[in-house]
């Protein structure tokens, strides 16, 4: 290969590096976010806290590239380092929440020394294509590159990635590649290469691939360490992460690693949810459920023999297509999700009630709690105002409220928020809000929230045969709130002020951080 074309081949490679570089590091960056939202929880705080972090460490790394002093060996140092570091990040972080239940300390010195390396890869190739003659280096075609690359991770991680391969094995995929950069511009620049850069880049290589071909006993491994109980089902979904474990007859739903159930009491949980509502309504024919992808809210629904049509709408296909169709989960619900009566509708809830030009006699909010913005404004005033818009005449509407124990002001602020929302059949004043709790041995003491536009709901409650848990008296008992738990004076949650956000991570933090 003639000289100028050589060079035009390691100019042509650097560019096509730069990219795969690019890739890779951005991907490290959701990776970290990911984990540490899964694990440590607040998606926005950590999001923000992990691209802060990233990024200042990317700048250290730029500056310190200045001190190396072979800057194609530097790159490729930096490449192996980034494999191992970057590629085994996932594994190490979920071993050490599952071994040492601590994950923030190993999270942000694995994310600074991924920054500080990804910051020297720019420079470095930089100084590399300029030493190497290339005849039309321009400094702004690595930084379009680049961002080309950051841009094509950013869409890649939610709908290939993430689906695909999982937290674990993305991890180790792009540690390899950036072992493969570290390779090809090994031979492409072997002139500058070292013996020790070689031993060193096939020890991490066969470490990398043996790592990657066991990545599910990995993941099986940490699991274990994760859950008290056998996983029968882990997967990914472009949403969340879905975990089933089983001991015995008792089955438990994880989401992103919070529990949803446990088979031992959910009872308690979806009948206080459902019933009261169904029991005063005056028509139970067509009702709404906002989350509940379990179908154990449209369970109990279905007990009332005048329900001629339930609307489910849950964002993940994957957690709905389980619970109607696997063979050990679709019996949790009695098969719920394949009644004719069952509409499952798969959206975003807040699009589905902007669009839906249907009137529901009972409303039932069975969404995840609101620890994150995007879920906070399902329980704002704005969204309560949507919900009153589908509510039809002497409807009634119930929303899982939190804990009153745990989290008080979190709870006392979805009860106020309802109360300050809009009543469109009397415009001068609020709803008419029952508050009232339960015992449920998984989550504690729960709280849930029943509103009306009018209709008095001090009325006795006849319910269908088969509960084990909701009684009249159970009723009573429900309303009434002891001094740890009673009313606060709390602010109304909106999609401006998400007040609710920050009384939910307080409370929990408080009991359990």
């Amino acid at each position: 290969m003639t000289a100028p074309a050589a060079t035009r081949a390691r100019e042509v490679w650097l560019l096509t590096a730069t990219f795969l570089i690019a890739v890779a590091g951005l991907i490290y960056e959701l990776i970290a976010a990911t984990v540490s939202s899964y694990l440590l929880g607040d998606s926005v705080r950590q999001f923000s806290l992990v691209i802060g972090v990233f990024l200042s460490s990317m700048g250290l790394g730029a500056y310190l590239s200045r001190f190396v002093g072979q800057a194609m060996r530097g790159f490729i140092w930096a490449q192996i380092a980034l494999g191992v570091v970057g590629g085994f990040m996932a594994p190490a972080l979920f071993f050490a929440y599952g071994w040492t239940g601590a994950v923030a300390v190993p999270l942000y010195a694995l994310l600074m020394a991924v920054g500080v390396l990804s910051g020297m890869e720019i420079p470095l190739i930089a100084r590399v294509l300029k030493q190497i003659g290339a005849p039309e280096f321009r400094f702004e075609n690595v930084l379009t590159v680049d961002y080309v690359g950051a841009l094509a991770a950013s869409v890649a991680f939610p709908l290939l990635v993430i689906p695909h391969l999982g937290l674990m094995s993305a991890s180790l995929v792009f540690g390899c590649l950036n072992l493969l950069v570290a390779g090809l511009s090994l031979w492409l620049f072997r002139d500058f290469a070292s013996r020790m850069q070689w031993g060193a880049w096939a020890l991490t290589l066969a470490a990398s691939l043996a790592a990657l071909a066991m990545a599910e006993r990995l993941v099986s491994v940490t699991e274990a360490q994760l859950f008290e109980d056998d996983v029968i089902l882990s997967e990914a979904t472009p949403y969340q992460k879905i975990t089933v474990t089983r001991f015995r007859e008792r089955t438990r739903l994880f989401l992103d690693h919070s529990i949803q159930f446990d088979t031992l009491d959910e009872h308690r949980y979806h009948e206080a949810l459902v019933h009261p509502a169904m029991a005063l309504a005056p028509r139970r024919a067509q009702v709404l459920i906002l989350g509940g992808g379990d179908g154990m809210a449209a369970r109990e629904a279905l007990r009332w023999p005048d329900v001629r049509q339930i609307t489910l709408v849950d964002l993940d296909p994957r957690v709905t297509g389980l619970f109607r169709d696997h063979p050990q989960l679709a019996p949790l619900n009695d098969f719920a999700l394949r009644d004719a009566r069952v509409r499952v509708i798969n959206e975003d809830a807040w699009r589905f009630v902007e669009s839906a030009n249907q009137a529901f006699d009972v409303i039932v909010l069975d969404l995840p709690d609101p620890k994150t913005i995007a879920l906070s404004k399902l329980y704002s005033r704005q969204f309560y105002a949507l919900l009153l818009e589908r509510l039809g005449t002497g409807g009634i509407l119930v929303t899982q409220a939190g804990s009153p124990l745990f989290a008080p002001e979190a709870f006392w602020s979805v009860v106020q928020t309802l109360e300050s929302t809009r009543n469109p059949s009397a415009p001068g004043d609020g709803l008419r809000v029952t508050p009232y709790h339960a015992y449920v041995p998984s989550f504690g003491d729960w709280g849930f929230a029943m509103a009306t536009q009018g209709l008095r709901m001090d009325r006795p409650l006849t319910l269908p045969a088969g509960l084990r848990f909701l009684t009249q008296d159970t009723w009573h008992a429900a309303q009434v709130f002891d001094p740890e738990t009673a009313r606060r004076d709390v602010a109304v949650n909106d999609i401006q002020s998400h007040a609710l956000l920050g009384y939910y991570l307080d409370g929990w933090d408080r009991w359990f951080r």
